[in-house]
């Protein structure tokens, strides 16, 4: 359902929301799916996007942050979700 709904919305520009969102539907689905490696490609460039294009939008950075970090922690990539998740906090006590 993940690819699907990339598929649908891959053809707007990077600047379209719901191109953005469909990215993070993917993601999310792959991680579902158990396939860490491929929903942490597609994490962090939905991640990126966000930071681009709506760098304002802290909510969903927040968000997209959080679903890479737990993503990382799942891969294995313990040191470096560790690092996320405490800017993560940061930026929640500071909000």
């Amino acid at each position: 359902l993940g690819w699907a709904c990339w598929k649908t919305y891959l053809g707007r520009p990077d600047t379209n929301a719901v191109r953005c969102e469909s990215l993070a539907v993917l993601g999310n689905a792959l991680f579902t799916s158990g396939k860490f490696t491929e929903a942490l490609l597609v994490l962090e460039a939905n991640l990126a996007l966000l930071r681009r294009y709506w760098p304002h939008d802290e909510n969903g950075i927040l968000v997209a942050q959080t679903s890479l970090a737990v993503c990382l922690g799942n891969a294995g990539r313990l040191d470096e979700a560790l690092v996320l998740r405490r800017e993560i906090y940061a930026k929640m006590v500071a909000w």
